[in-house]
């Protein structure tokens, strides 16, 4: 059974590249959360139902709550490469020397690209937060994935690897590299307009400007 691309994100938040020039400035509101006042955030492009093959992905570089440049990179949809791709992505950016911190909407990109956030925690040497606005409903991810995608075991094998669902700073998290309660602090210093960081903000509206032709964008 083929899910759309709304419904695939839906089970999961009801759950080579260019970038401008890295520059650590002091950033004031970033003073409550030194060790990762500088971040990442990513998000996929929208795509349409009977899209085959790569889908692009945005990443967005914050000190603290000033957006500092734009990354890209491209993974399969429904594949087994997101890892890898946000790895090389972050590494060969010219922010990744300050770095500290990955932030994902969701587990998965590109439909069921499930990421491993603790393997991209160790290859990158920094940690990997997600970040939902709601608990997504995981025995529907369990039966979508399982009986529905294509290397389905593998994937829930890595949704189960990155741990529970958590309720925090008024979001649900999983968390790799970080402490609870140090993750509790980035998501209330960053999250400006809403419940969710803003660099997640402003990943999702850049990724919307990549959207594949036919897609259907929020």
């Amino acid at each position: 059974m083929l899910l759309c691309a709304p419904c695939q994100a839906r089970i999961f938040a009801d759950a080579r590249h260019s970038c401008w020039a890295w520059t650590p400035l002091p950033v004031q509101s970033a003073a409550s959360m030194p060790h990762y006042s500088h971040v990442i955030a990513v998000d996929d492009a929208p795509f349409p139902r009977d899209h085959r093959g790569f889908v692009p992905i945005a990443g967005v570089a914050y000190a603290g709550t000033r957006l500092e440049g734009t990354m890209r990179a491209r993974v399969r949809r429904d594949g087994a490469d997101a890892t890898r791709a946000l790895a090389a992505m972050v590494k060969q950016s010219r922010f990744a020397q300050h770095t500290r911190l990955v932030l994902l909407e969701g587990i998965a990109l590109a439909g069921f690209n499930v990421v491993d956030i603790h393997g991209l925690s160790e290859q990158l040497g920094m940690a990997v937060l997600v970040v939902v606005k709601r608990e997504p409903n995981m025995a529907a991810v369990e039966e979508a994935l399982l009986h529905r995608v294509r290397g389905g075991k593998r994937k829930w094998a890595l949704v189960q690897k990155a741990g529970p669902m958590e309720p925090l700073a008024n979001v649900w998290v999983q968390r790799a590299g970080i402490e609870k309660n140090d993750a509790a602090e980035v998501i209330r210093a960053l999250a400006l307009h809403g419940r969710l960081p803003e660099p997640l903000r402003v990943a999702h509206w850049v990724a919307n400007v990549m959207a594949i032709e036919g897609a259907i964008t929020p």
